[in-house]
């Protein structure tokens, strides 16, 4: 199983900007899919999720600027971003697993994306 996450870069504060997820070897369709960061000085943590039955959580960080969703491509998942500020820079990370991963129990996820830079800055 591999995963790629594709789509940072950088965003000015109050911009945007859209992450992928994507999987060879294994469908995302109906698992679930997370995203995760890891900014400067902390641990790794969860961003939002969504379940095989596209069930979503968001972390106290995501809520109201972020949503994910199911690609329109096939076994995707998006991570839109939106009004960014620098406290959202950082490495950002998809996951997926069998069974019912919980969200923030980053230990129950079973496979990892190498991650994908974002970087807020004016």
């Amino acid at each position: 199983v591999q995963l790629q996450a594709s789509g940072g870069g950088l965003a000015q504060p109050g911009g945007s900007l859209r992450l992928s997820c994507a999987a060879s070897g294994f469908s995302l369709d109906d698992h679930a899919v997370g995203w995760f960061r890891q900014t400067p000085g902390r641990e790794r943590e969860a961003v939002s999720c969504i379940s095989g039955t596209s069930n979503t959580f968001y972390a106290g960080v995501a809520k109201g600027r972020f949503t994910i969703g199911r690609g329109s491509v096939q076994h995707t998942v998006f991570l839109q971003m939106d009004n960014l500020n620098p406290d959202d820079t950082g490495v950002y990370y998809c996951a997926t697993g069998r069974g019912r991963p919980f969200c923030t129990n980053l230990e129950t996820w079973g496979y990892w994306g190498q991650g994908t830079q974002v970087t807020v800055s004016s």
